[in-house]
C-alpha cells in the first residue's frame, strides 16, 4: 500500500512540474507580448531565460528524466558511428549521380520509343 502511495505522490509531484514549466513559457510569451516598448535583447534574454528555467522544471519530471537519458545515449550512439571518410564520400556520390545519369538516359530512351510507337500508330 505504501508503494502505490509514493507512485502517487510522484506523480502529482510531476504534474505541479507540468503545470510550473507551462506556466514559465507562458509568463514569457505574455511578458514578450507586454513589454514590447522595452528593447528587443531585453526580451529575447528574459525569453530564454524562462524558457531554460521551464526546461529544467520540465527535466526534472519523471518523462524528462527519460527524455535526458533518450539524448545521452543518442549522443553516445552518434560518437560510436564511423564515419566515412573524404574518399568514399566523393566516390560514393560519383556512383550516384553516374547511376541517375544512366538510369535518365534509359527512361528518356524508352519514353522516345513510345512516342514514336504511338506516333506512327496514330498517324
Amino acid at each position: 500500500m505504501d508503494n502505490t502511495n509514493s507512485v502517487s505522490t510522484k506523480s502529482s509531484a510531476d504534474i505541479i512540474k507540468w503545470v510550473l514549466a507551462l506556466l514559465l513559457v507562458g509568463v514569457a510569451v505574455v511578458g514578450n507580448a507586454y513589454y514590447t516598448e522595452q528593447p528587443f535583447l531585453y526580451r529575447l534574454v528574459g525569453v530564454v531565460a524562462l524558457i531554460a528555467v521551464s526546461c529544467f522544471v520540465a527535466s526534472t519530471t519523471s518523462k524528462g528524466i527519460q527524455l535526458v537519458a533518450l539524448f545521452k545515449d543518442a549522443r553516445a550512439e552518434v560518437r560510436r558511428v564511423v564515419w566515412p571518410t573524404k574518399q568514399e564520400t566523393w566516390t560514393t556520390a560519383a556512383i550516384v549521380v553516374v547511376v541517375v545519369l544512366v538510369s535518365a538516359l534509359i527512361l528518356w530512351g524508352v519514353d522516345y520509343m513510345l512516342g514514336s510507337l504511338v506516333s506512327y500508330i496514330i498517324g
